[in-house]
């Protein structure tokens, strides 16, 4: 199944224009290391948590948006040489050098698929961190699948989750700290892909009405530690080869 590597970063609103250039400008180049789609996407509408959000997860302020973006692989081996590749590349030393935003509270990890279905590329994302308990992996499996076809049926175009498999400690804030992890518990970087705004609010509307989908017992993930957003995306490698083709 597919691999990711999720990013979260906070950008200063002031440097949207910059990052705009930033992140297409270094597509080309992911996808000459094996990335197969890289998505960037801006923060729209991020519920502030009680415990932890996408804002407190990169320590974000007043004047930065959240960011939210992934690189797919067809596998692990893939990515590794990527990474080997990137890390040598001139060209991407270059780049590192004038990120428009702050590195060190970027967080980064490397996630194994676990649930894929549908392929179609949206143009709205819901973007999800959530906390698991080792021992609840293959249940929260067993229900994401489930909710899958849930999301789909309301519209949903695509459903990805993928489980921690490369996540390493940050100098500031990392995936695990994000959510507050404790100990025994996995990561899930997840996220839907809807046709637009509109059609994922009104799927949202229904979802949220909807008394089937009340939960029934304990759940397989820790909900006051998860959190979740909307996000615009503003670079989707795959359309812009399209266009550009």
């Amino acid at each position: 199944m597919t691999y990711f590597d999720g990013f979260i970063a906070p950008v200063p609103r002031a440097n949207r224009d910059a990052y705009l250039k930033h992140a297409p400008d270094a597509a080309p180049i992911f996808h000459e290391f094996g990335v197969t789609r890289h998505i960037e996407a801006w923060g729209d509408n991020l519920p502030e948590g009680k415990v932890t959000d996408f804002r407190m997860a990169v320590q974000a302020r007043q004047d930065e948006e959240v960011v939210f973006s992934w690189f797919e692989y067809p596998d692990r081996a893939t990515r590794d040489a990527a990474h080997e590749k990137i890390r040598s590349d001139p060209r991407m030393q270059e780049m590192g050098a004038s990120m428009p935003f702050d590195g060190k509270r970027m967080i980064i990890g490397g996630f194994e698929a676990i649930v894929e279905e549908g392929r179609e590329r949206g143009g709205y994302i819901d973007g999800f961190v959530v906390p698991v308990p080792a021992g609840k992996l293959e249940a929260y499996r067993e229900l994401a699948q489930k909710m899958a076809g849930v999301f789909r049926g309301y519209g949903a175009l695509r459903d990805s989750e993928a489980v921690d498999d490369d996540v390493r400690q940050g100098q500031v804030t990392d995936f695990y700290r994000a959510v507050k992890a404790e100990g025994g518990e996995r990561i899930v970087f997840a996220f839907l892909e809807w046709p637009d705004k509109a059609t994922r609010d009104e799927a949202w509307k229904k979802l949220m009405a909807d008394e089937s989908m009340k939960p029934k017992g304990e759940m397989p993930f820790v909900g006051q530690r998860m959190f979740w957003g909307g996000f615009e995306p503003i670079v989707d490698s795959v359309a812009r080869e399209r266009a550009d083709a």
